[in-house]
């Protein structure tokens, strides 16, 4: 009997011993890319080609990771980022998908760049159920959480921002002649689209649109046929290579239009400067985060501290590239959806958190711009507000505008 009572006593107190680590050890969950100490973390961009310039992302991006790591990784574990190029092709895309997801095995693909490339990867990464997370692009078929659910955006999609130029030209331009300048893939007809819809019973205004190829080596011909139309408001909506060359001959020609410019190409350093300060003065664009050319936010404690980060992490980095403040908030908010992951580092869970953002907001962001997500709503963003250049700066004018896009998708 006292030998029984012994081995029971023993295995009551195993027992205990399981249970008490049994919650401890449920709760830590992984997938593939995921463990105690690190998380793999995938990424795309255009180091190379025709979008070339926005290759400076991913640096900001892979830099900020570095600093992350420094102070001791996100809930103690380290980020492995892992950044291929494609050189703005989609069959490049998918095969550096593949790469990522098959053979580095990350746990998620974040922040890949552009239209055409997202769009070539997109069915693959829902068939494998790997988040592609934070989409760089504002095509609205990224923000279509019933066909996509592994695929959401960030960025104010591109009908919001067409529908928020189109409230400005009826408010300020009812009777004007519009000519448009756009970039024939999704990203640029969904553009068109929001300006459109925008304009509604006004959309007649529009009176000549010309599209381009991002590869085309010049787009002169185009300009001229728009400056030919009569046209006194002109749109592009082009990658920054495309904007600065269509700045510049419209300046060259000696047309003088109400000029509106694509957010995604609104770099002072990549876009207004190759393409001549003095034929950017004037032009209209959207912005949604803080702009380190503008002198508002030269004592901005979040600027200066984004200045300290760029000194020590990205030395070689320009701070007058807007870009490289977009690179620094897409991965504050990829940061923040893998602290609300905790333990629990799933993909399933990594979409959960990323549908749960709640008032989401960084200090590079403008006052007002909240980042809202949920099961059913993958458009992060839809707030922005209008800015004009200068000749050296840009600056804010008018409300924090809603595009109010009604969560239509491109076809």
């Amino acid at each position: 009997m006292p030998g029984r009572r012994k081995n029971l006593a023993a295995l009551v107190l195993l027992a205990a011993g399981v249970l008490a680590t049994t919650p401890a050890s449920a709760q830590k969950k992984y997938d593939p890319g995921a463990s105690d100490t690190d998380i793999k973390i995938g990424n795309i961009m255009p180091y190379s080609g025709p979008a070339s310039s926005y290759g400076v992302i991913g640096k900001t991006e892979a830099a900020f990771f570095r600093m992350i790591n420094e102070q001791g990784g996100i809930n103690g574990r380290k980020i492995d980022f892992i950044s291929y190029d494609d050189a703005y092709s989609p069959p490049k895309a998918i095969e550096q998908a593949r790469k990522l997801v098959e053979s580095d095995e990350v746990l998620l693909i974040f922040q890949s760049l552009g239209t055409p490339s997202n769009s070539a990867i997109m069915k693959y990464m829902n068939a494998k159920k790997v988040p592609q997370l934070f989409v760089a692009s504002g095509g609205t078929k990224f923000g279509d959480p019933k066909n996509f659910p592994w695929t959401m955006g960030f960025q104010p999609n591109y009908q919001s921002e067409g529908r928020i130029y189109a409230k400005y030209i009826r408010d300020n331009f009812p009777n004007g002649k519009i000519a448009v300048f756009w970039q024939n893939d999704d990203a640029g007809k969904d553009q068109f689209k929001g300006l459109k819809d925008g304009l509604g019973d006004k959309a007649s205004m529009i009176i000549a649109d010309k599209s381009y190829e991002v590869s085309d080596p010049s787009i002169d011909s185009q300009i001229v046929a728009l400056h030919d139309s009569g046209a006194d408001i002109f749109f592009s909506w082009a990658a920054p290579k495309g904007s600065a060359q269509a700045i510049r001959k419209v300046g060259e020609l000696g047309w003088k239009p109400k000029f509106f410019l694509a957010n995604t190409a609104t770099s002072v350093a990549s876009v207004l400067k190759p393409a001549g300060l003095d034929y950017s003065k004037d032009i209209i664009s959207t912005v949604y985060l803080k702009d380190p050319t503008d002198p508002t936010w030269d004592k901005d404690p979040a600027v200066i501290k984004w200045r300290a980060f760029m000194d020590k992490y990205y030395p070689d980095g320009d701070k007058a590239n807007a870009n490289n403040i977009y690179g620094y908030v897409q991965a504050e908010a990829m940061a923040q959806v893998l602290k609300q992951c905790g333990d629990n580092l799933t993909r399933e869970n990594v979409m959960k958190q990323a549908a749960n953002l709640k008032n989401f907001h960084t200090d590079l962001m403008l006052p007002g711009i909240m980042v809202n997500t949920s099961a059913d709503d993958y458009f992060p963003i839809e707030q922005m507000q209008l800015m004009r250049f200068n000749g050296q700066a840009w600056e804010l004018f008018g409300d924090v505008i809603t595009g109010e896009v009604g969560h239509e998708r491109s076809q």
